[in-house]
Order: structure tokens, then C-alpha cells, then sequence
């Protein structure tokens, strides 16, 4: 296996012009956080992007950041922190969950597998926030869509199309983000002892009041002791997060606790230790230590989902837990059952959606679908796509589909 490892966009355009000459199939890589994402691919040669690396604008001022597709993402966050800004999706760092270091992985895979965090009730996902990108096709043409302003008109928005593409249709060489200054100050109040039902409701009336909760997360009963090192303990954690001015965050929360006050047990977490729960649940380590059984990520309607998990839990051993005010559950399950099937057969019985295998054996994902399968008119879009932008399958084939 040969190992490219370009420095300049140039370079990546002159390797990917000598692959589609040789129809020579690439694997696109930053850092390899997410490798274990997807198919298994079958392909003699590596595009290794980790070298294509520099942030190359930041103007606070203007809220907007260019860097090079391989530019560590730890590296950029700890930049926009200095300033007091940040991603506001806060993309979520699968390392941990997949056995490796936490805070690896490049911003051109933030963007190319669209990530987001719990956030995202509020702030959108990757997509939502990119301005413009360079990029080179499979087709060997590098090109541009999008700029370095948030209005900016320049026809088809090939930056979204990107998002979530997993490198399947063209190799990312600079990326342009939208940034926001981060919140003053955080509260979390917890709600404690509540089942899965009842978390459900409590998360949507908190949603649905002027407090302005920019996160909701549902950690059943032993699943909570496995975030924040275990100082929330073992009985179920309903979490609901306050972000602001400090003043602001205070009258709000106070307000939930109103609003709550009867549906159990509350609990007030502030500062670092508010920071703590809500990374541990952006990067499923409830999961990311112990057994390494297939884990799930399930996207449906929040008021259908636990009803999904419950019907799934009479047919299988399976632990889960909710953000997204419920509507993504995250499940862990055994590899001898028939999980695909089952799941997405229950997820479509209970008014739809779509799961992701995201962590399980080569062989396993070999097995089955590890996207949601497309309906076909779908499908025939996708794969049209495919075709325009990598017509000799040279990028990452396979992966998706």
C-alpha cells in the first residue's frame, strides 16, 4: 500500500490526477478518528491529508475561520478559545468511542462527516455553519463553492454537499467556517430518577417554555454514573442546559425550576463540571469504555424514540441513552443479534428515521448496512451524484454504500 501525503493543495490535485489515470482506488484520510466509520474499505493506496495542515485566516471580529482540511481540530479549538469563541454545533469527537486518543481528528472531517453535539437542538450541525470550501473531485478538477462571508451567492452550494459525503465524492483541501463567541456562563439542571417516559415529557415542556435551553439529555439509571468520572451517580439524570449572560442564565434557570419543580428530585450543575457532562455525552463515553459492543446512533421523532427503545428492549439486550431532547438515541447492542434488521424495522414502525452502525468488528460492517439504506428515487440521486463528481470510483468507494 502506497501512502500519499501531500503538503499543498497542488499536491493532493497532482496525486488524485495520477489516480484517476490509473483508476486507482484512494482511501481519504486525516487523521484516521473516523476510519472505523463506514464499510471496510478494499484499496491499494492511502491520501493521507494530516500534512495539509495551517490555519490560514481567523478575524474574530468578523466571526470566520480558513484553515487546511488538515488542520487538527484540537488544535483550532484551542485558538477560538483564547479569543472566547467557538464552534457553536461543538463537533463531536468520535476518538474515544473508536479506542483511540481523545481530541484527534481534522476540520475537514468535522465537515465531511457533518458533525454536531448536543448543541444542535440550537446551533444546527456542521453544515449549517461552513461558508466556503476547496476542493478537488474525483474527476481530478479542483474547485471552489461558497467564501469567506456569510452572505455570499455563488450558485449551487457544493460546501453542504460535502457535509456528510465521508470523502465520497471529493477530497476537501481548505475549509471556511462561520464562529460565535462561546456563552458567558453554563448551568445544567438535572432532573433525577426519572424514566425514560417521563424524560421525555419533562425534556419537551422545558423546550417548549422562554427559557431558551440550548441542550436536553436523558441518561437512564446507570448510564448516568458512567459521565463526569461518576459524580452524578448511578440513579437516572433528566439534563437540561442554560447557557448566556450570567444574569440571564440565572432568571432562566430559576424559571425551569418552576416549571419543574414537581417532576422530581433537581439538581444544579454549574461551570466545569456542567462543561464535563455535556462533553462526555457529545462523545457517547458512556459507551466508549467497557465491553466494545456495535453501537447504534439512531436519529427519529423525540416523542417516538423511547418507545422505539422499549419495544427493542423486549427483543434484545441493549443500553441506551437520548439527546437531542430524545430524538438521538444512542444504543448498544450484542453482535450476535440481528440488530439491523430489527432496529430499522422497529425505527419504521414507530413513524421513522434512520441508524448508523457506528462502532463494530471489520467483519461486522462488512455484514450489513452500515448507513441508513435509501429509498430508491433516493438512491438514484445519490448515486447520479457519485457519478458526476467521482465517475471512476476512486474515493473511498464503498464506504457509504
Amino acid at each position: 500500500m502506497t501512502a500519499f501525503t501531500p503538503s499543498t493543495s497542488a499536491e493532493v490535485l497532482s496525486t488524485i490526477q495520477w489516480a484517476a489515470a490509473e483508476e486507482s482506488p484512494l482511501e481519504i484520510l486525516g487523521h484516521g478518528s473516523r476510519r472505523g466509520i463506514g464499510r471496510p474499505l478494499q484499496t491499494g493506496h492511502t491520501l493521507d491529508l494530516s500534512k495539509l495542515s495551517g490555519v490560514t485566516l481567523y478575524e474574530p471580529a468578523e466571526l470566520v475561520l480558513s484553515a487546511k482540511a488538515g488542520t487538527p481540530l484540537a488544535e483550532i479549538e484551542k485558538l477560538l478559545t483564547e479569543s472566547g469563541q467557538q464552534f457553536a454545533f461543538e463537533p463531536m469527537d468520535y476518538s474515544p468511542l473508536l479506542g483511540g486518543g481523545a481530541g484527534r481528528g481534522t476540520i475537514g472531517g468535522v465537515l465531511a462527516s457533518n458533525l454536531s453535539g448536543p448543541r444542535r437542538l440550537k446551533a444546527g450541525a456542521a453544515r449549517d455553519h461552513i461558508l466556503g470550501i476547496a476542493a478537488v473531485s474525483g474527476r481530478a478538477e479542483a474547485f471552489k463553492s461558497g467564501g469567506r462571508v456569510v452572505k455570499n451567492v455563488t450558485g449551487y452550494d457544493l460546501s453542504k454537499l460535502m457535509a456528510g459525503s465521508w470523502g465520497t465524492l471529493a477530497v476537501l483541501t481548505d475549509v471556511t467556517f462561520k464562529v460565535l463567541p462561546a456563552a458567558e456562563t453554563e448551568v445544567t439542571l438535572a432532573i433525577r430518577g426519572l424514566l425514560d417516559d417521563a424524560a421525555v415529557a419533562a425534556m419537551a415542556l422545558a423546550l417548549g417554555s422562554s427559557a431558551e435551553v440550548s441542550s436536553a439529555a436523558h441518561l437512564p439509571e446507570r448510564i448516568a454514573a458512567r459521565v463526569a468520572a461518576g459524580h452524578l451517580g448511578t440513579d437516572a439524570a433528566t439534563l437540561l442546559r442554560v447557557e448566556g449572560f450570567g444574569p440571564s442564565v440565572v432568571y432562566r434557570t430559576e424559571a425551569l425550576k418552576q416549571l419543574l419543580g414537581k417532576a422530581g428530585p433537581l439538581q444544579e450543575i454549574a461551570g466545569e463540571a456542567s462543561k464535563t457532562i455535556w462533553r462526555d455525552i457529545r462523545d457517547c463515553l458512556p459507551f466508549a469504555d467497557g465491553p466494545a459492543r456495535p453501537v447504534w446512533r439512531v436519529s427519529m421523532a423525540p416523542s417516538e424514540a423511547h418507545l422505539m427503545v422499549m419495544a427493542l428492549r423486549m427483543q434484545a439486550a441493549v443500553d441506551a441513552f437520548y439527546d437531542w431532547q430524545g430524538g438521538l438515541v444512542w444504543l448498544s447492542m450484542r453482535e450476535d443479534e440481528p440488530e439491523a434488521e430489527l432496529l430499522r424495522g422497529l425505527i419504521r414502525k414507530y413513524g421513522g428515521g434512520h441508524a448508523t452502525l457506528v462502532r463494530a468488528s471489520a467483519s461486522h460492517r462488512a455484514a450489513l448496512p452500515v448507513f441508513e439504506p435509501q429509498p430508491p428515487h433516493l438512491s438514484a440521486l445519490s448515486t447520479r451524484l457519485k457519478t458526476e463528481f467521482d465517475p471512476k470510483n476512486i474515493l473511498n468507494p464503498g464506504r457509504m454504500a
